[in-house]
């Protein structure tokens, strides 16, 4: 069912982009009509993402993540390419819902650790130049 209906809205999508290109795809359009058809490859994809996402998750969850996205476009790209692949193997059983999606970014951030940077700083340094100012 929920394949049927994103294969619909892909079609639908997709002649709605023919009607407005026309001739976009003539060969006098060169390079202007390559970057339009990728510029528009994008936009079905993440067309067919937010109905995936739509589908999947509580409305309360979805509004999480797009004040995520906010914040770290990253963090939010990873949680929904993460929640879309548990769609499509079939684990999940129900939609997501907000207490499910906390769980998700806490599992997340613990994989995660952030990098640190150290400063080893040596005792006892000896600088040779030091006794030049002496003269």
């Amino acid at each position: 069912m929920a394949d049927a209906e994103l294969e619909q809205i892909r079609k639908a999508r997709l002649e709605q982009l023919k009607a407005q290109g026309g001739g976009a795809g003539s060969p006098g359009a060169g390079q202007g009509g390559q970057a339009n058809q990728a510029e528009q490859q994008k936009q079905q994809e993440a067309e067919a993402r937010q109905s995936i996402l739509n589908q999947i998750l509580h409305p309360e969850a979805a509004d999480r993540l797009g004040r995520i996205r906010l914040v770290k476009e990253e963090r939010a790209t990873d949680i929904e390419n993460r929640l879309i692949m548990l769609a499509r193997t079939g684990q999940l059983r129900q939609k997501v819902t907000e207490d499910q999606l906390k769980e998700l970014l806490n599992a997340v951030a613990d994989n995660k650790e952030e990098e640190k940077i150290v400063v080893n700083r040596r005792k006892n340094w000896d600088d040779e130049d030091d006794d030049l100012l002496d003269l």
